[in-house]
Protein backbone atom coordinates (compact mmCIF):
# COMPACT_ATOMS: atom_id res chain seq x y z
CA UNK A 1 0.00 0.00 0.00
CA UNK A 2 1.32 3.21 -1.12
CA UNK A 3 1.72 6.62 1.70
CA UNK A 4 -1.03 7.86 -0.23
CA UNK A 5 -3.32 5.05 -0.30
CA UNK A 6 -2.40 4.62 3.48
CA UNK A 7 -3.34 7.94 4.37
CA UNK A 8 -6.69 8.02 2.23
CA UNK A 9 -7.81 4.51 4.12
CA UNK A 10 -6.52 6.50 7.83
CA UNK A 11 -9.00 9.59 6.36
CA UNK A 12 -12.12 7.54 5.80
CA UNK A 13 -11.67 5.19 8.77
CA UNK A 14 -11.55 8.20 10.86
CA UNK A 15 -14.62 9.79 9.16
CA UNK A 16 -16.40 6.59 9.72
CA UNK A 17 -15.70 6.02 13.17
CA UNK A 18 -16.36 9.58 14.30
CA UNK A 19 -19.66 9.57 12.56
CA UNK A 20 -20.73 6.66 14.62
CA UNK A 21 -19.80 8.11 18.02
CA UNK A 22 -20.83 11.48 16.91
CA UNK A 23 -24.20 9.91 16.23
CA UNK A 24 -24.47 7.34 18.94
CA UNK A 25 -22.92 9.74 21.88
CA UNK A 26 -24.14 13.31 20.84
CA UNK A 27 -28.08 12.98 20.78
CA UNK A 28 -28.41 11.73 23.96
CA UNK A 29 -25.83 13.77 25.91
CA UNK A 30 -27.65 17.06 23.86
CA UNK A 31 -31.03 15.71 25.61
CA UNK A 32 -29.21 14.76 28.91
CA UNK A 33 -28.12 17.93 28.88
CA UNK A 34 -31.13 19.98 27.13
CA UNK A 35 -33.60 18.50 30.41
CA UNK A 36 -30.71 19.85 32.88
CA UNK A 37 -30.97 23.40 31.95
CA UNK A 38 -34.46 22.70 31.03
CA UNK A 39 -35.23 21.75 35.03
CA UNK A 40 -32.70 25.20 36.03
CA UNK A 41 -34.56 27.59 34.49
CA UNK A 42 -37.61 27.00 34.57
CA UNK A 43 -37.55 29.18 37.34
CA UNK A 44 -37.09 32.20 34.74
CA UNK A 45 -41.06 31.44 33.18
CA UNK A 46 -42.34 30.21 36.83
CA UNK A 47 -41.22 34.12 38.10
CA UNK A 48 -43.98 35.58 35.85
CA UNK A 49 -46.84 34.50 38.02
CA UNK A 50 -44.86 32.65 41.07
CA UNK A 51 -43.45 35.90 42.80
CA UNK A 52 -47.25 37.43 42.67
CA UNK A 53 -49.17 34.73 43.92
CA UNK A 54 -46.38 33.63 47.24
CA UNK A 55 -45.37 37.91 47.45
CA UNK A 56 -41.94 37.30 46.53
CA UNK A 57 -39.70 40.49 45.87
CA UNK A 58 -36.94 40.74 43.31
CA UNK A 59 -34.06 40.07 45.72
CA UNK A 60 -36.34 37.00 46.93
CA UNK A 61 -36.13 35.67 43.35
CA UNK A 62 -33.15 36.34 42.68
CA UNK A 63 -31.46 34.92 45.57
CA UNK A 64 -33.30 32.18 45.37
CA UNK A 65 -32.69 31.71 41.67
CA UNK A 66 -29.05 32.45 42.80
CA UNK A 67 -28.66 29.99 45.55
CA UNK A 68 -29.05 26.65 43.25
CA UNK A 69 -25.12 27.25 42.28
CA UNK A 70 -24.44 26.97 46.14
CA UNK A 71 -25.23 23.36 46.11
CA UNK A 72 -23.68 22.90 42.74
CA UNK A 73 -20.15 23.82 44.04
CA UNK A 74 -20.21 20.88 46.02
CA UNK A 75 -19.63 17.99 44.16
CA UNK A 76 -17.92 19.68 41.49
CA UNK A 77 -14.55 18.24 41.25
CA UNK A 78 -14.96 14.85 42.42
CA UNK A 79 -17.86 14.30 39.92
CA UNK A 80 -15.38 15.15 37.03
CA UNK A 81 -13.43 12.87 38.60
CA UNK A 82 -15.92 10.21 39.33
CA UNK A 83 -16.53 10.30 35.71
CA UNK A 84 -12.54 9.75 34.89
CA UNK A 85 -11.82 7.06 37.01
CA UNK A 86 -15.29 5.21 37.21
CA UNK A 87 -17.33 6.33 34.24
CA UNK A 88 -19.97 8.82 33.50
CA UNK A 89 -22.68 6.00 33.36
CA UNK A 90 -23.91 5.26 36.97
CA UNK A 91 -23.19 8.56 38.16
CA UNK A 92 -24.87 10.65 35.57
CA UNK A 93 -27.83 8.28 36.14
CA UNK A 94 -27.79 9.23 39.89
CA UNK A 95 -28.02 12.80 39.46
CA UNK A 96 -30.54 12.75 36.65
CA UNK A 97 -33.01 10.94 39.67
CA UNK A 98 -32.03 12.94 42.32
CA UNK A 99 -32.68 16.21 40.37
CA UNK A 100 -35.87 15.67 38.85
CA UNK A 101 -37.17 14.99 42.42
CA UNK A 102 -36.04 18.14 43.51
CA UNK A 103 -37.29 20.22 40.68
CA UNK A 104 -40.65 18.77 41.49
CA UNK A 105 -40.01 19.67 45.17
CA UNK A 106 -39.61 23.01 43.61
CA UNK A 107 -43.03 23.13 43.16
CA UNK A 108 -44.23 22.62 46.20
CA UNK A 109 -43.09 25.16 47.64
CA UNK A 110 -45.19 28.37 49.80
CA UNK A 111 -42.54 30.63 51.53
CA UNK A 112 -38.87 31.84 50.55
CA UNK A 113 -36.82 29.91 52.97
CA UNK A 114 -38.88 26.68 51.19
CA UNK A 115 -37.74 28.20 48.02
CA UNK A 116 -33.84 28.27 48.67
CA UNK A 117 -33.42 25.19 50.33
CA UNK A 118 -35.55 23.32 47.21
CA UNK A 119 -33.49 25.05 45.27
CA UNK A 120 -30.41 24.51 46.87
CA UNK A 121 -31.16 21.19 47.34
CA UNK A 122 -31.60 21.25 43.53
CA UNK A 123 -27.86 22.24 42.64
CA UNK A 124 -26.80 19.67 45.02
CA UNK A 125 -28.22 17.19 43.26
CA UNK A 126 -27.16 17.91 39.82
CA UNK A 127 -23.49 19.04 40.99
CA UNK A 128 -21.18 17.48 39.21
CA UNK A 129 -23.18 17.06 35.80
CA UNK A 130 -21.72 19.29 33.40
CA UNK A 131 -17.62 18.57 33.91
CA UNK A 132 -18.69 14.88 34.22
CA UNK A 133 -20.31 15.21 30.68
CA UNK A 134 -16.91 17.37 29.48
CA UNK A 135 -14.96 14.52 30.73
CA UNK A 136 -16.93 11.96 29.08
CA UNK A 137 -16.68 13.57 25.58
CA UNK A 138 -13.07 14.12 26.25
CA UNK A 139 -13.18 9.83 26.54
CA UNK A 140 -14.59 9.90 23.28
CA UNK A 141 -13.55 12.89 20.79
CA UNK A 142 -9.98 13.56 19.87
CA UNK A 143 -9.08 17.13 20.36
CA UNK A 144 -9.56 18.42 16.40
CA UNK A 145 -12.79 16.99 16.76
CA UNK A 146 -13.91 18.47 20.34
CA UNK A 147 -14.97 22.12 19.76
CA UNK A 148 -17.96 20.80 17.77
CA UNK A 149 -18.91 17.68 20.15
CA UNK A 150 -18.99 20.44 22.75
CA UNK A 151 -21.11 22.61 20.96
CA UNK A 152 -23.99 19.81 20.34
CA UNK A 153 -23.83 19.64 23.54
CA UNK A 154 -24.14 23.18 24.83
CA UNK A 155 -26.74 23.44 22.01
CA UNK A 156 -28.87 21.95 24.45
CA UNK A 157 -28.74 25.38 26.85
CA UNK A 158 -29.78 27.63 24.41
CA UNK A 159 -32.29 24.94 22.61
CA UNK A 160 -34.07 24.45 26.25
CA UNK A 161 -34.59 28.23 26.76
CA UNK A 162 -35.30 28.56 23.02
CA UNK A 163 -38.52 25.90 23.73
CA UNK A 164 -38.93 26.63 27.50
CA UNK A 165 -40.89 29.22 27.12
CA UNK A 166 -43.47 27.28 24.88
CA UNK A 167 -43.57 24.62 27.59
CA UNK A 168 -43.86 26.84 30.25
CA UNK A 169 -46.52 28.56 29.00
CA UNK A 170 -48.76 25.62 28.50
CA UNK A 171 -48.27 24.17 31.70
CA UNK A 172 -48.82 28.22 33.16
CA UNK A 173 -52.25 27.67 32.05
CA UNK A 174 -53.12 24.41 34.12
CA UNK A 175 -54.71 24.39 37.51
CA UNK A 176 -55.40 21.19 37.73
CA UNK A 177 -55.84 19.63 41.63
CA UNK A 178 -56.46 23.22 42.66
CA UNK A 179 -52.48 23.93 42.19
CA UNK A 180 -51.78 27.02 39.82
CA UNK A 181 -49.71 26.69 36.92
CA UNK A 182 -46.50 27.90 37.94
CA UNK A 183 -46.43 24.45 40.21
CA UNK A 184 -47.05 22.56 37.31
CA UNK A 185 -44.03 23.63 35.38
CA UNK A 186 -41.92 22.46 38.14
CA UNK A 187 -43.99 19.32 38.74
CA UNK A 188 -43.89 18.07 35.26
CA UNK A 189 -40.85 19.21 34.17
CA UNK A 190 -39.10 16.93 36.65
CA UNK A 191 -40.80 13.92 35.18
CA UNK A 192 -38.03 13.38 32.26
CA UNK A 193 -35.11 13.70 34.34
CA UNK A 194 -36.11 10.56 36.81
CA UNK A 195 -37.02 8.41 33.40
CA UNK A 196 -33.47 9.45 31.78
CA UNK A 197 -31.76 8.44 34.98
CA UNK A 198 -33.19 4.46 34.35
CA UNK A 199 -32.81 4.57 30.66
CA UNK A 200 -28.86 6.32 31.02
CA UNK A 201 -27.91 2.74 33.48
CA UNK A 202 -28.84 0.79 29.92
CA UNK A 203 -27.59 3.17 26.59
CA UNK A 204 -24.61 4.59 28.41
CA UNK A 205 -21.04 3.31 26.57
CA UNK A 206 -18.83 4.53 29.56
CA UNK A 207 -15.65 4.46 26.96
CA UNK A 208 -14.14 3.26 23.82
CA UNK A 209 -13.13 -0.31 24.62
CA UNK A 210 -16.20 -0.64 25.70
CA UNK A 211 -17.91 -0.43 22.98
CA UNK A 212 -20.15 -3.08 21.27
CA UNK A 213 -21.15 -0.94 18.18
CA UNK A 214 -18.14 0.20 17.51
CA UNK A 215 -15.65 -2.50 14.56
CA UNK A 216 -12.30 -4.27 16.48
CA UNK A 217 -10.96 -1.62 13.62
CA UNK A 218 -12.91 1.65 14.49
CA UNK A 219 -11.99 0.80 18.39
CA UNK A 220 -8.46 0.47 18.01
CA UNK A 221 -8.16 3.28 15.98
CA UNK A 222 -10.05 5.73 18.10
CA UNK A 223 -8.18 4.29 20.98
CA UNK A 224 -4.71 4.72 19.79
CA UNK A 225 -5.69 8.68 18.74
CA UNK A 226 -6.97 9.50 22.59
CA UNK A 227 -3.73 7.69 23.79
CA UNK A 228 -1.11 9.66 21.55
CA UNK A 229 -2.95 12.51 22.62
CA UNK A 230 -2.66 11.77 26.43
CA UNK A 231 1.07 11.38 25.43
CA UNK A 232 1.60 14.83 23.72
CA UNK A 233 0.10 16.15 26.51
CA UNK A 234 2.54 14.39 29.21
CA UNK A 235 5.46 16.01 27.09
CA UNK A 236 4.64 19.43 29.01
CA UNK A 237 5.66 17.59 32.06
CA UNK A 238 2.81 15.92 34.48
CA UNK A 239 1.10 17.51 36.56
CA UNK A 240 -0.80 16.51 40.16
CA UNK A 241 -4.39 17.80 40.70
CA UNK A 242 -3.54 20.06 43.38
CA UNK A 243 -0.54 21.89 40.90
CA UNK A 244 -3.22 21.59 38.05
CA UNK A 245 -5.67 23.60 40.42
CA UNK A 246 -2.79 26.19 41.36
CA UNK A 247 -1.44 26.87 38.21
CA UNK A 248 -2.19 30.53 36.81
CA UNK A 249 -3.92 29.45 33.30
CA UNK A 250 -6.73 27.37 35.30
CA UNK A 251 -6.89 29.80 38.01
CA UNK A 252 -7.48 32.81 34.84
CA UNK A 253 -9.81 30.15 33.14
CA UNK A 254 -11.83 29.69 36.39
CA UNK A 255 -11.90 33.37 36.63
CA UNK A 256 -12.82 33.82 33.24
CA UNK A 257 -16.22 31.95 33.78
CA UNK A 258 -17.21 32.83 36.79
CA UNK A 259 -17.46 36.64 35.14
CA UNK A 260 -19.10 35.46 32.05
CA UNK A 261 -21.52 33.33 34.28
CA UNK A 262 -22.03 36.15 36.67
CA UNK A 263 -23.75 38.18 33.04
CA UNK A 264 -24.99 34.94 31.81
CA UNK A 265 -27.38 34.23 34.39
CA UNK A 266 -28.59 37.64 35.17
CA UNK A 267 -29.56 38.00 31.03
CA UNK A 268 -31.54 34.83 31.17
CA UNK A 269 -33.38 34.98 34.30
CA UNK A 270 -34.53 38.19 33.85
CA UNK A 271 -35.31 38.04 29.71
CA UNK A 272 -38.98 36.72 30.10
CA UNK A 273 -40.19 39.85 33.24
CA UNK A 274 -37.71 42.43 30.56
CA UNK A 275 -40.24 41.01 27.32
CA UNK A 276 -43.24 41.04 29.48
CA UNK A 277 -43.27 44.73 30.69
CA UNK A 278 -41.61 45.89 27.18
CA UNK A 279 -45.07 44.32 25.67
CA UNK A 280 -47.45 43.66 27.73
CA UNK A 281 -48.49 40.89 27.10
CA UNK A 282 -49.91 37.12 28.89
CA UNK A 283 -47.54 35.61 30.98
CA UNK A 284 -47.93 32.67 29.04
CA UNK A 285 -47.46 34.74 25.68
CA UNK A 286 -44.45 36.35 26.97
CA UNK A 287 -42.99 32.97 27.97
CA UNK A 288 -43.64 31.79 24.34
CA UNK A 289 -41.67 35.25 22.76
CA UNK A 290 -38.91 34.84 25.52
CA UNK A 291 -37.88 31.96 23.38
CA UNK A 292 -36.64 34.01 20.12
CA UNK A 293 -33.36 35.30 21.34
CA UNK A 294 -32.48 31.86 22.31
CA UNK A 295 -32.93 30.40 18.46
CA UNK A 296 -30.63 33.30 17.18
CA UNK A 297 -28.31 31.55 19.59
CA UNK A 298 -28.15 28.22 18.61
CA UNK A 299 -26.95 29.59 15.30
CA UNK A 300 -24.06 31.61 17.23
CA UNK A 301 -22.90 28.45 19.10
CA UNK A 302 -22.76 26.13 15.65
CA UNK A 303 -20.86 28.91 13.52
CA UNK A 304 -18.11 29.60 16.73
CA UNK A 305 -17.89 25.98 16.97
CA UNK A 306 -17.36 25.34 13.35
CA UNK A 307 -15.20 28.12 13.09
CA UNK A 308 -13.09 27.25 15.88
CA UNK A 309 -12.68 23.62 15.09
CA UNK A 310 -11.70 24.16 11.51
CA UNK A 311 -9.15 27.17 12.01
CA UNK A 312 -8.08 24.91 15.08
CA UNK A 313 -7.75 28.38 16.96
CA UNK A 314 -10.01 28.83 20.91
CA UNK A 315 -8.56 32.29 21.93
CA UNK A 316 -10.04 34.42 19.77
CA UNK A 317 -13.13 32.71 19.09
CA UNK A 318 -13.74 32.85 22.97
CA UNK A 319 -12.96 36.63 23.68
CA UNK A 320 -14.77 38.22 20.75
CA UNK A 321 -18.26 36.63 21.30
CA UNK A 322 -17.75 38.09 25.23
CA UNK A 323 -16.60 41.52 23.77
CA UNK A 324 -19.29 41.84 21.66
CA UNK A 325 -22.04 41.09 24.18
CA UNK A 326 -20.42 43.84 26.30
CA UNK A 327 -20.86 46.17 23.45
CA UNK A 328 -24.33 44.79 22.24
CA UNK A 329 -26.52 44.25 25.45
CA UNK A 330 -26.68 47.87 26.69
CA UNK A 331 -28.37 48.84 23.34
CA UNK A 332 -31.33 46.96 24.57
CA UNK A 333 -31.76 49.78 27.12
CA UNK A 334 -32.27 52.50 25.05
CA UNK A 335 -36.08 54.09 26.09
CA UNK A 336 -36.90 54.78 22.13
CA UNK A 337 -36.70 51.41 21.23
CA UNK A 338 -39.81 49.63 19.96
CA UNK A 339 -40.88 46.26 21.05
CA UNK A 340 -39.31 44.92 17.96
CA UNK A 341 -36.34 46.36 17.94
CA UNK A 342 -35.98 45.43 21.76
CA UNK A 343 -36.44 42.07 20.35
CA UNK A 344 -34.07 42.20 18.13
CA UNK A 345 -31.16 43.16 20.15
CA UNK A 346 -32.05 40.80 22.71
CA UNK A 347 -31.17 38.33 19.90
CA UNK A 348 -28.18 39.79 18.85
CA UNK A 349 -26.97 39.71 22.69
CA UNK A 350 -27.91 36.11 23.29
CA UNK A 351 -26.38 35.29 19.76
CA UNK A 352 -23.09 36.69 21.33
CA UNK A 353 -23.38 35.41 24.96
CA UNK A 354 -23.67 32.13 23.89
CA UNK A 355 -21.50 32.15 21.31
CA UNK A 356 -18.27 32.07 23.04
CA UNK A 357 -19.14 28.26 25.06
CA UNK A 358 -17.67 25.40 22.70
CA UNK A 359 -14.32 27.28 22.08
CA UNK A 360 -13.96 27.89 25.14
CA UNK A 361 -14.88 24.61 27.23
CA UNK A 362 -11.64 23.13 24.86
CA UNK A 363 -9.53 25.37 26.66
CA UNK A 364 -8.94 23.44 30.21
CA UNK A 365 -8.12 19.91 28.37
CA UNK A 366 -5.87 21.17 25.64
CA UNK A 367 -2.65 20.71 27.40
CA UNK A 368 -3.99 18.84 31.01
CA UNK A 369 -4.59 14.70 31.14
CA UNK A 370 -6.49 12.86 32.52
CA UNK A 371 -7.32 13.04 36.49
CA UNK A 372 -5.84 16.97 36.38
CA UNK A 373 -7.98 17.80 33.40
CA UNK A 374 -11.03 16.20 35.16
CA UNK A 375 -10.07 18.18 38.64
CA UNK A 376 -9.73 21.23 36.60
CA UNK A 377 -12.58 21.29 34.43
CA UNK A 378 -14.81 20.62 37.77
CA UNK A 379 -12.95 23.34 39.51
CA UNK A 380 -13.62 25.90 36.66
CA UNK A 381 -17.17 24.64 36.39
CA UNK A 382 -17.53 25.55 40.02
CA UNK A 383 -16.44 29.11 39.39
CA UNK A 384 -19.13 29.07 36.37
CA UNK A 385 -21.62 28.04 39.55
CA UNK A 386 -20.36 30.84 41.80
CA UNK A 387 -20.56 32.93 39.33
CA UNK A 388 -24.85 32.07 39.00
CA UNK A 389 -25.07 32.72 42.61
CA UNK A 390 -23.68 36.13 42.54
CA UNK A 391 -25.43 37.20 38.88
CA UNK A 392 -28.61 36.62 40.07
CA UNK A 393 -28.28 37.46 43.52
CA UNK A 394 -26.99 41.15 42.86
CA UNK A 395 -29.27 41.63 39.81
CA UNK A 396 -32.07 41.39 42.07
CA UNK A 397 -30.33 43.37 44.85
CA UNK A 398 -29.54 46.22 42.20
CA UNK A 399 -33.81 46.14 41.46
CA UNK A 400 -34.80 45.93 45.06
CA UNK A 401 -32.64 49.10 46.01
CA UNK A 402 -34.74 50.81 43.71
CA UNK A 403 -32.02 51.37 40.57
CA UNK A 404 -33.71 50.99 37.02
CA UNK A 405 -32.92 47.45 35.03
CA UNK A 406 -30.43 49.62 32.73
CA UNK A 407 -28.04 49.89 35.43
CA UNK A 408 -28.08 46.04 36.11
CA UNK A 409 -27.31 46.09 32.49
CA UNK A 410 -24.63 47.57 32.61
CA UNK A 411 -23.08 45.33 35.50
CA UNK A 412 -23.65 42.56 33.36
CA UNK A 413 -22.06 43.85 30.24
CA UNK A 414 -18.85 44.84 32.72
CA UNK A 415 -18.75 41.72 33.28
CA UNK A 416 -18.77 40.04 29.67
CA UNK A 417 -15.88 42.70 28.85
CA UNK A 418 -13.76 41.80 31.50
CA UNK A 419 -14.13 37.87 31.06
CA UNK A 420 -13.37 38.60 27.24
CA UNK A 421 -9.80 40.61 28.08
CA UNK A 422 -8.71 38.06 30.51
CA UNK A 423 -9.20 35.33 27.85
CA UNK A 424 -6.68 37.64 25.64
CA UNK A 425 -4.31 37.69 28.30
CA UNK A 426 -3.94 34.09 28.53
CA UNK A 427 -3.65 33.46 24.31
CA UNK A 428 0.40 33.48 24.45
CA UNK A 429 0.40 31.42 27.85
CA UNK A 430 -2.01 28.25 25.92
CA UNK A 431 0.18 28.58 22.85
CA UNK A 432 3.35 28.02 24.39
CA UNK A 433 2.12 24.83 26.38
CA UNK A 434 0.62 23.45 22.87
CA UNK A 435 3.92 23.96 21.52
CA UNK A 436 5.63 21.97 24.51
CA UNK A 437 3.29 19.15 23.59
CA UNK A 438 3.97 19.07 19.90
CA UNK A 439 7.67 19.44 20.03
Amino acid sequence: MTPATAALATQELEARTMKKVRWRILPYVFLLYYVAFLDRANVAFAKLTMSADLGFSEAVYGFGAGVFFIGYLLLEIPGALIVERWGARRWLARILVTWGICTMLVGLVNTANQFYLTRFLLGTAEAGFFPGIIIYLNHWFPSRHRARAVARLLMASPVALATGGPIAAIFLKWNYLDLPGWRWVFIAEGVPAIILGFVTLYVMTDRPQNSMWLSNEERDWLNAELEAERQRKGKAGHLSIGQALRSPTVLTLASITFIANIGIQGFFLWLPTTVQKASGYSASMSAVISGLPFVIAVVAVLFTSWSSDRTGERCFHTAVPLMLAAVIFPVTTSADLSFGWLLFWLSVSAAAIYGFGPPYWTLPTMTLGESAAAAAVGFINSFAGLGGFVGPTVVGAILSSGYTFSSAVYFLSACFLTAGLLTLLIRRRLIRSLEKTSS
